[in-house]
């Protein structure tokens, strides 16, 4: 009978950051894949994710700060560069849902240094940028870009490098928590056993919990992200332009000049909303043409031309708070749930979850990251 501690079901790189983390502990680790390692049917594919302390949740704050300290750790590890930092802006129109008073409040409660800076100044810094008066814009200078899929085979490599089994091609079907302790995993090559059971299976949560009676409140969505050639190159690097982040009630983001000579951005939370069996794969041009036109807003460049768009999945829970948490009822099967902006705290992330799997607790505060539940203590719907 095949025995683990710790069993990590789904290695994007939530699982991947849990399956190194728990084999670095000492744990005797199995990690299962539905698809191919590096595969494209979620979230954690493609090169570049902005990692940012700017945040309106002073809990997300506390946990990206221990996420950096992670990153550094996994680079020293490895020596693989995965960050680079290029500085951040997060501009707050008049209109956006959160204002900036949020956002400095929960970074000054956790001593993060930041600027507040104005529309003038911003376009003085960065002339790329034609910003609107009215928009307050916060800039944190630590911000910058991680690499993505070189991220999920670097902590691949990391995990079984200190013992875990990772199996690729292997559907996990049903999860069942045993009398005697410990769960048992069926998949698609054969039933696994382990004390403890890790799930970060994103859009496919709730196949898993549905047996268990347990129900998670899920909106599943495809996005897509565009690379741009812009007139100049050069006025883009990371040495001259920064991540960005537009926090209006229509959410934008971009990058500088990563690995080529182009620039990548996102329309953020678009409403594509499908399951993974419906997913096409295929972009949406009027959201490619909504994209052109906010850029061609914020960036004037008329040169620029858009070179290529892929997609990716998304799955948002309530409140787009991230799900760090045992089962009421079953408490050897964890839950792991990034909401779609999870990346930059990947390691940190990881590591709670290994912590609540190896050890029973954790050294992060999760008080927030809690199943949602209504009053009769089933999920709320």
């Amino acid at each position: 009978m095949d025995q683990y501690d710790v069993a990590v079901v789904g290695l994007g790189v939530l699982g991947s950051a849990a399956s190194y983390q728990a084999a670095l502990k000492g744990a005797k680790v199995i990690g299962l894949e539905q698809f191919e390692f590096g595969h494209v049917q979620g979230a954690s594919h493609d090169t570049s994710r902005i990692v940012r302390k700017s945040n309106s949740e002073p809990e997300n704050v506390k946990l990206v700060k221990s996420a950096y300290k992670d990153w550094a750790e996994l680079e020293k590890l490895t020596g693989q560069k995965l960050l680079t930092t290029t500085g951040g802006l997060f501009f707050l129109p008049k209109d956006a849902p959160y204002p900036i008073d949020n956002y400095r409040k929960a970074l000054s409660e956790n001593d993060v240094p930041h600027e507040v800076l104005d529309h003038k100044e911003v376009n003085r810094r960065w002339p790329q940028f034609n910003v609107p008066e009215g928009v307050d814009t916060v800039y944190d200078a630590d911000s910058g870009i991680v690499h993505a899929a070189k991220t999920v085979m670097t902590m691949q490599y990391l995990a079984r490098s200190n013992g875990a089994t990772l199996k690729d091609h292997t559907r996990v079907e049903r999860v069942t928590p045993k009398s005697s302790g410990g769960v048992a995993i069926e998949t698609s090559k054969g039933t696994f056993h382990a004390k403890r059971v890790i799930l970060t299976t994103d859009a496919w949560t709730n196949k898993l919990l549905a047996p268990l009676g347990v129900h998670i409140p899920l909106r599943i969505m495809q996005e897509q992200v565009t690379y741009f050639k812009p007139t100049d190159p050069s006025a883009f690097g990371q040495d001259k332009f920064p991540v960005w982040i537009w926090g209006g009630p229509q959410n934008y983001y971009g990058f500088p000049t990563y690995g080529e000579p182009t620039i990548k951005a996102a329309h953020d939370q678009a409403m594509n909303f499908m399951t993974p069996e419906q997913r096409t794969f295929v972009h949406s041009p009027k959201l490619l043409e909504e994209l052109c036109t906010f850029l061609q807003g914020l960036m004037p460049d008329q040169g620029r031309q858009p070179l290529r768009t892929i997609t990716c999945q998304y799955t948002i829970t309530p409140e787009r708070r991230f799900i760090i948490s045992p089962l009421e009822k079953n408490q050897d099967i964890i839950v792991g749930l990034g909401a779609a902006h999870a990346f930059k705290f990947a390691p940190a992330f990881g590591r709670a979850l290994a912590e609540l799997a190896v050890d029973g607790k954790t050294k992060e505060d999760i008080s927030k990251f809690g199943l949602p539940k209504d009053s009769s203590g089933m999920s709320k719907i």
